[in-house]
């Protein structure tokens, strides 16, 4: 079987084909700047090449077309695997997708507004585009569905989470669970016998506490935007600021939302650019803003894994994942450094080693230290997998 995976985003469409038995990509591409100026799409080598996408609709359909110009077989498609950033507490497995569930999934879209719009335009027009083929629906949410009250709940009063589902819940679930059970492979020990803090970090970054197998904590909240400082994204403030914005700077609250998700983090800290990490280190020994940013962006790590090691009472490993977890040798040495009482620590001409392999793409590296008590590993996610597995899974009745 081969099954499409998508990640609708707000202005992109990122795709890949997989074929189910083997776990392997047969083809992958993406749509971007769909509606605005330069829209293009790249698949395979083909480099960017221009097209005239106005809406999802119109994405989807080009997608379609490219892929069967580089041999896919829509009638060989299965299936169609979707990355959905919110489901809510109401959806906390994989599910087939139907009109009344996308229905139900619009009524909770304020809980990301700047996902699930994207996500749900997406398999609609699947729906249309591949008709009869199933749309499975896979939640960045559902693994932190088994984190307890006690971490998933605001000091607010207990009417406003009845109400107006204000908790936390926890976002890049699928990256956490795989890395997690590839973590679990290299320690030779079933997930129920493990304690493994896993970091997710690129330029939206989330760190979680994952106990005998179950997220028990995560540092996004009830979107995105909290917990550790990221690309652009401010993390956890003090919400007094809000006001502070909206004061001083003449803001609505939404204008500072949406300040707080585009125009802070490192690039605001470092105050140019796009709060890429790689931009940063280029000036690093020279620029003082940059300093400071990476600074910071390290004492959000610390402070976020430290906790949840305590939460846990320990742990057997320590797995950085993602654009900066698996490329910035010189973060991973600054965090990890901080844990040497525990036990942790890093093989440092291993750790180096991995800034020059091509992209630090298909690692999987133990970096730890000899003697280590606490292992360190960076490990290559694959999202696109686990999405491609769970669709498997539901496709044949059982979970995940």
């Amino acid at each position: 079987m081969k099954f499409l995976i998508l990640n609708s985003g707000s202005s992109t469409l990122k795709y890949r084909v997989i074929d189910a038995a083997l776990g392997s990509t047969q083809i992958k591409g993406a749509v971007e700047r769909i509606g605005g100026k330069g829209t293009f799409i790249e698949q395979g080598k083909s480099g960017e090449v221009p097209a005239d996408c106005k809406t999802h609709g119109d994405a989807i359909r080009t997608m379609i077309e490219w892929l069967q110009k580089d041999g896919i077989n829509l009638p060989d498609i299965s299936a169609v695997g979707h990355r959905v950033v919110h489901g809510g507490e109401q959806f906390t497995d994989s599910i087939i997708a139907t009109d009344k569930i996308l229905d139900k999934l619009e009524k909770i879209s304020y809980l990301a507004p700047l996902h699930n719009p994207a996500n749900i335009l997406g398999v609609r027009e699947c729906m249309k585009v591949l008709p009869g083929v199933p749309n499975i629906l896979v939640f960045d949410t559902a693994f932190h569905a088994t984190m307890s009250p006690d971490a998933f709940l605001y000091g607010l009063p207990y009417e406003d989470y009845q109400k107006l589902g204000i908790r936390k819940y926890g976002f890049h679930g699928t990256s956490h669970k795989f890395v997690a059970r590839e973590a679990g492979k290299i320690l030779r020990k079933p997930m129920t016998k493990l304690r493994l803090v896993t970091c997710h970090i690129g330029n939206g970054a989330s760190i979680c506490a994952i106990k005998h197998g179950e997220s028990v904590d995560t540092s996004m909240g009830m979107t995105p935007l909290a917990g550790l400082v990221m690309g652009s994204r401010s993390g956890d403030i003090d919400p007094s600021i809000v006001a502070t914005l909206c004061k001083e700077k003449n803001m609505t609250v939404d204008e500072v939302i949406t300040y707080l998700n585009k125009q802070c983090g490192l690039k605001g800290m470092f105050g140019k650019g796009e709060g890429d990490m790689r931009d940063i280190e280029q000036e690093f020994a020279t620029n003082e803003r940059a300093k400071i940013a990476v600074g910071v962006f390290v004492h959000s790590l610390v402070k976020y894994i430290g906790a949840y090691i305590a939460e846990m009472g320990g742990a057997d490993a320590v797995v950085w994942t993602g654009g900066i977890g698996n490329n910035n040798e010189y973060v991973r040495a600054e965090v990890m450094k901080n844990f040497g009482f525990l036990g942790a620590g890093i093989d440092l001409p291993e750790n180096n080693r991995l800034n020059g392999l091509p992209g630090g793409k298909n690692l999987t590296c133990d970096i730890s230290a000899k003697g280590a008590k606490v292992k360190t590993y960076v490990i290559n996610t694959n999202e696109e997998l686990e999405i491609a597995e769970a669709t498997l899974a539901v496709l044949k009745g059982g979970e995940k």
